[in-house]
């Protein structure tokens, strides 16, 4: 299995592309779940959701070299990335293991776009011999490309003189006709020439994509094209002859049993709706879908206060003259139902002077609700991440000396906040909340947002930043100006911000055993003697990790008569063998 490490790309958001509404955003959940499911069991995907211009359409691939498990990793880390591109509804996100896009018209016969641009990176010049051997893979690679259903070609090219070589990829979408694919792979190969002396270079069309690097990034394929063809001829005869009676049978056996299955699952999903019904109803933390309607005004978008990747929040002021947040959740699951209820029932009764209370849910309506506690200061966050507002956050107020409190995580998680075991697999454990906590434990130290960190000369999320940057021993570059203000240059700030961060890098470890249980985490928080185990490497990163360089970035066609566009910086995945 490949050895993925972090890079940095871009997220490319048109500005034609409508608003996201609440409609488009249910359609894109929606579209999520179904490219979930199909991406399983291929390395591809193509979904269309919706109607008119709420409709998403979505194109997701894996490059053909990246394992089955990396390719569901990979996938979990591009729906981390499109909520960053919000309010806009249509997005690019590319990654050096897969690719994906979504927007509101079928784009899907597209080659090549305004949007097109080339990532160089390693700016230490090569030689002539590497320049020219570079050239010759990259033609090698698209005549490689072109001639296989998949448009998929690699290669590896020694140079003339030393010993160093050149690795090069090339993957056209599988939605393009073959004219298409060679039209977007010579366009490619032109511009990625242009990253030419130095080591690395991507160029990201609209259609394909294209990399070389004096690295070698490519993974094992299991079989060659012809040995592949060959075993899979001799297979098909041999199971022919040998199955067709059992499979008759095995069939009907199994579909026998299936029908029954099912039979008795609807059966007693519809005891478990009925009973769950009755415990929210009898419930002091059950409120009617009417009266949340009556408190927000029939949901007035006046009275929104925020949208995020999972819902949008109003303002309501109840009978009683109460102030409450009011969550909508695009997603009303049904079959989750009793995990959202007993979650509802846990999260209520956490009271904290630093946390918003829960009050209470509403599952009675058609979508999901979750009732809050309103703060008219507004979310920590708005102060934090902004550059006036922070000032008034200094280290005593951020460090929380006297809690005493557990941590307890929201229901629906924000996506930068959420592990990648959970989006990759819906694997909800005490581990998860770790996770998050840790990342908040970063943002609160740094005063940036996860997935827009831009302190440095490259983009990087933040965890991969402060995880590289620790290892290097300069973690303080990226400590928030703002706490250290109010601070004495002799006190133990330094020290004590460079300990959050190391237990914030452990909370975000890739593996979940090795993340520490929020008891541990307490300790190490409070004692000052406390031994610290060294991290691991977060999720989607290495100890190998190449800087790319965005002032790079060149756009290759004239932006004349087109409309204007943004870029919102994002992290992504790389995968290299062992």
């Amino acid at each position: 299995m490949g050895m993925r490490e972090h890079k940095s790309s871009s997220c490319f958001v048109t500005n034609k592309s409508m608003r996201m509404t609440r409609t488009s955003s249910q359609n894109y959940v929606q579209a999520m779940e179904i490219v979930s499911t199909q991406m399983r069991t291929s390395h591809n995907a193509t979904v269309e959701v919706g109607t008119g211009p709420n409709t998403n359409y979505v194109l997701f691939q894996c490059y053909d070299d990246l394992s089955s498990q990396d390719c569901v990793l990979c996938y979990a880390e591009t729906r981390t990335v499109f909520p960053s591109c919000y309010p806009r509804n249509g997005a690019r996100i590319y990654l050096d293991g897969c690719f994906m896009r979504l927007l509101n018209y079928s784009f899907y016969e597209e080659y090549t776009g305004s949007y097109d641009t080339i990532v160089c990176g390693n700016i230490t010049g090569e030689s002539v011999e590497f320049q020219n051997s570079t050239k010759q893979a990259v033609l090698n690679v698209v005549a490689d490309a072109l001639s296989n259903d998949e448009y998929f070609g690699r290669g590896e090219v020694a140079a003339a003189r030393g010993n160093m070589s050149v690795y090069v990829m090339a993957k056209c979408w599988t939605t393009l006709s073959l004219g298409d694919c060679r039209k977007c792979l010579e366009n490619a190969s032109d511009v990625i020439s242009k990253c030419l002396p130095w080591s690395e270079g991507r160029a990201l069309n609209t259609g394909c994509f294209m990399r070389y690097s004096n690295k070698d990034f490519l993974n094992p394929l299991p079989l060659t094209s012809g040995s592949k063809s060959k075993g899979k001829t001799v297979a098909i005869i041999i199971s022919i002859i040998s199955s067709v009676v059992v499979l008759v049978v095995t069939l009907t056996i199994a579909l026998y049993i299936r029908r029954r299955r099912y039979i008795q699952h609807r059966r007693r999903g519809s005891y478990d709706a009925e009973k769950l019904a009755k415990i929210l109803t009898d419930s002091s933390l059950n409120f009617k879908y009417s009266t949340i309607e009556k408190a927000t005004t029939n949901w007035d978008e006046s009275k929104k206060l925020g949208q995020g990747g999972f819902g949008t929040v109003y303002k309501g002021v109840l009978s009683d003259g109460r102030e409450i947040a009011v969550k909508r959740l695009y997603v009303n699951n049904k079959l989750r139902a009793a995990d959202f209820y007993n979650e509802v029932n846990i999260i209520s009764s956490v009271e904290h002077k630093n946390l918003v209370r829960l009050l209470g849910c509403s599952c009675s309506g058609p979508e999901s609700i979750l009732i809050y506690e309103y703060v008219p200061n507004m979310s920590l966050d708005l102060f934090i991440f902004d550059a006036i507002k922070g000032k008034k956050l200094n280290w005593e107020k951020r460090s929380f000396q006297d809690d005493k409190s557990h941590i307890s995580t929201a229901i629906a998680g924000t996506l930068g906040y959420m592990a990648p075991e959970y989006l990759a697999y819906g694997q909800l454990t005490e581990k998860v909340d770790v996770y998050s906590f840790g990342i908040l434990l970063l943002e609160i130290i740094t005063g940036m947002e996860n997935n827009k960190s831009n302190a440095l000369e490259y983009t990087d999320n933040l965890v991969s930043t402060a995880w590289e940057l620790f290892q290097k021993g300069t973690v303080e570059q990226i400590f928030d100006p703002n706490l250290s203000m109010d601070v004495h240059p002799n006190t133990i700030f330094k020290k004590v911000a460079i300990k959050v961060v190391h237990v914030g890098l452990l909370c975000t470890q890739e593996a979940p055993s090795l993340r520490p249980t929020m008891s541990t985490i307490l300790k190490m928080l409070a004692k000052d003697d406390e031994h610290l185990p060294l991290p691991s490497n977060p999720p989607f990163a290495d100890e190998k990790t190449m800087e790319l360089n965005n002032i790079t970035q060149k756009l290759l066609h004239d932006h004349e008569g087109e409309s204007s566009y943004s870029v919102a910086t994002v992290s992504h995945s790389e995968f290299y063998p062992r």
